[in-house]
Formats: structure tokens, C-alpha cells, sequence
């Protein structure tokens, strides 16, 4: 029997998904029944996402200042607010948590002006517009990034971390193992969907200025858009090294675990999960990343030591033959990032994120919880 229903808000990109998925998971295996409300984007997780059921509630941001325009945005944000008072008022949820996105500020509005206890959380260190608009009406704040002790909303924030995949956890059970000599050195670069551009260009003409004894230990894997695909394979083919360059890998986790060096961008999820893995990083933050939030995740990883960043705009090809020469010269450096890394990790952001959701549930005050949690008490 169910302890209880869990309603969990997101928007429908996988950065906000992922997560609630995640936790989704920790709940229902504590018990819970667990119900998404989102819009119509998230319709694709559908297979995967353990909820016992998807609600869309209509929603819409205010993307434009054309006077027609924010009409129409304010009736469908007012027809969503109904449409989500309706919904909690049929479920009655012990909780409402949120990930993010425009989808999530009606059901937690109407969640908040109905007496539901309610938490967000917010996988940067820059919280996103919506959990901004919607942070001081909710009971706690569960953060990726966010620091505990400061900024507006320092009583009710927790930092969680933020919940990784099942493989990321397998892979972190794989130690890290310098190369050294004329051992292959395995690079692996990515950047999203998005980011991943640039690397397409400046990677593998890096790899052109190495010296030849440099290059011949080079193994790749990299991440490149479906239009530049064959082109990066082309010029790595000319350049005689090995790689293996696709638009998506399903085994990234393992991957990872098997890189000697980690070339990539700072969304929260990859930040968390090369910690997690504890594997030593360039971090080149994405230049147009909303409220420069790429920046403010990897300063995680450069606080312990386990990451470097480089600016995009800074990193020439002959800097990035520099950093790749420079790094396999010295594997004893990129030992101790690896372990700096590691120590920056959370493989535990599910559950302790779940426990957040429980003691919110529950009607706990965050001070109840942190103590709970300090404790190792698990709700």
C-alpha cells in the first residue's frame, strides 16, 4: 500500500527531468506513488519516467514584450494555475517538488496558495528564473550547487548535490589509473548539444601541433553535432590517431571512468557526474549560457583542485595542444586532481535529496532535517 502521492514538477528538457527522474525512482522504492505534472515536451520521457502518472498542465513564459503576446502568456499561465489547483485539489500530494522550468511554476503556486508543503530544486549554482520567481513561497530549497550559510534564502537551502545516473554510481567504482610512458592517453570530449561545436574545430587541430610521440598515444572519444561528424572523423583520420567520434554515446558513464583527461562543458549534470567519478577536467564553460551559469558550477571543481578552467574565448588551439601536452607530461598532476575531484562528489544526492522530500512531507522544519541528516537518520 502507498505511503503516500508525491507530485513532482518539471519542465520538459532533460536537465530538469533527469533529476526528478532520479528521485522519482528513490521514492517509489520508499514506498510512494509518485505523479509527474510537466508540458508536452516531456511526453518522450514517458517510457522511462517511474511515475504513475503524467499530468501536462498548460504553462508558457513571458518570452516577449508585445502586448498581445504577454496576454495571451498571462491567460494560459492563469488557465494553468486552474487547471493545477484542480489537479493537487484531486491528488491531495504530501508534497510538491520542483525541477525547474516555466511548466513548474503553476502546480507549485497553486501547491503553495493551497497549504501543501512544497520544495524546489535547482541543479546550478545559479538558480534558474523560475525556481528565482518561485523560491520564496516554498518550504525548502535542495541545491546542486547552491551554497548552504548565504544568499537570500540561506535558512531553508540544503546542498543535495544532484542526482546521478545508475551508471555514473557503477563507474565511480573505477579507480583511476595514470598513463604513463608510452601508455595510450585517453582523451574524452564533449559538450552537448550545444557546446559541442567548438571542440569540433579545436581538438583535433591541437592534436595537429603535438609532437609525433604525443599524438601517437592520443586515444579519443568525442562528442560532435550530426553536421560535423564526418568532418572531425576526416581530420582525425589524417592525423593517424585513433578516435571515436559520435553525436551521442550511451555508454558516457564508462567512458569517463576509463579517461585519463575529461575536455568538456559545465552544465550542473556534467559537473556532477565527473565528480562523482572523480576524474580530472578542463571545464570551457559555455560563453551563452543563461546568467553565466556554467561559470559558477565549475568554480565546484576548481575549488578542490579537481578542474581547470579555461574561457572559450582563451583557448586557442596552441593553448589546447599546450594543456594536453602538458597533462600527459605530468601524470602524478593529474593523479591528485582525479582525487580532488572525487572529494567535490555526491553519489549520494538521491537519497538525501529523497529525505529532504520526506521531511518536507512529513511537515519537518529544516532544522529538524539538518539535524536528522548530520545524524545519518534517514526519514
Amino acid at each position: 500500500m502507498s505511503k503516500g502521492i508525491i507530485l513532482l514538477a518539471a519542465g520538459g528538457t532533460g536537465g530538469h527531468v533527469f533529476p526528478a527522474e532520479a528521485l522519482g525512482h528513490e521514492l517509489k522504492a520508499r514506498g510512494y506513488s509518485v505523479h509527474l505534472v510537466t508540458d508536452s515536451r516531456a511526453e518522450r520521457y514517458a517510457g522511462t519516467f517511474p511515475a504513475d502518472e503524467i499530468h501536462v498542465v498548460p504553462s508558457a513564459t513571458f518570452g516577449s514584450k508585445n502586448p498581445i503576446a504577454l496576454a495571451r502568456t498571462g491567460w494560459k499561465l492563469w488557465t494553468g494555475l486552474r487547471a493545477a489547483r484542480r489537479l493537487i485539489g484531486r491528488l491531495k500530494p504530501l508534497a510538491v517538488v520542483g525541477f525547474g522550468g516555466y511548466p513548474t511554476v503553476p502546480p507549485l503556486m497553486a501547491s503553495t496558495a493551497m497549504g501543501v508543503p512544497t520544495m524546489i530544486h535547482e541543479q546550478n549554482a545559479v538558480m534558474g528564473r523560475a525556481n528565482k520567481a518561485l523560491a520564496a513561497k516554498v518550504q525548502a530549497i535542495a541545491g546542486g550547487f547552491l551554497p548552504e550559510g548565504s544568499g537570500a534564502y540561506a535558512d531553508k537551502t540544503v546542498t543535495t548535490g544532484n542526482p546521478v545516473r545508475p551508471a555514473v554510481l557503477a563507474a565511480s567504482n573505477v579507480p583511476y589509473v595514470a598513463s604513463r610512458g608510452d601508455d595510450p592517453f585517453r582523451l574524452v570530449v564533449f559538450g552537448g548539444s550545444q557546446g559541442a561545436q567548438f571542440f569540433s574545430s579545436a581538438v583535433p587541430t591541437a592534436l595537429s601541433l603535438l609532437d609525433q610521440a604525443e599524438r601517437d598515444r592520443v586515444v579519443v572519444t568525442q562528442q560532435a553535432r550530426p553536421e560535423d561528424k564526418d568532418r572531425v572523423s576526416s581530420c582525425f583520420a589524417k592525423l593517424k590517431a585513433p578516435a571515436d567520434i559520435s553525436s551521442f554515446f550511451s555508454d558516457m558513464a564508462e567512458r569517463l571512468a576509463a579517461a585519463h583527461l575529461v575536455i568538456c562543458r559545465s552544465g550542473a549534470s556534467t559537473v556532477s557526474e565527473i565528480a562523482v567519478i572523480g576524474r580530472p577536467a578542463i571545464l570551457v564553460p559555455y560563453p551563452h549560457a543563461l546568467d553565466h551559469d556554467q561559470a559558477a558550477n565549475a568554480q565546484a571543481l576548481v575549488a578542490t583542485g579537481g578542474a581547470k578552467v579555461v574561457q572559450q574565448s582563451d583557448l586557442s588551439p596552441e593553448k589546447l595542444a599546450s594543456i594536453i601536452s602538458g597533462a600527459m607530461k605530468d601524470p602524478e598532476k593529474l593523479e591528485r586532481m582525479a582525487a580532488a575531484a572525487k572529494s567535490a562528489g555526491r553519489p549520494n544526492a538521491t537519497g538525501l535529496l529523497a529525505d529532504l522530500v520526506v521531511a518536507i512531507a512529513e511537515r519537518k522544519s529544516i532544522s529538524e532535517f539538518k539535524t536528522l541528516a548530520d545524524r545519518g537518520v534517514h526519514s
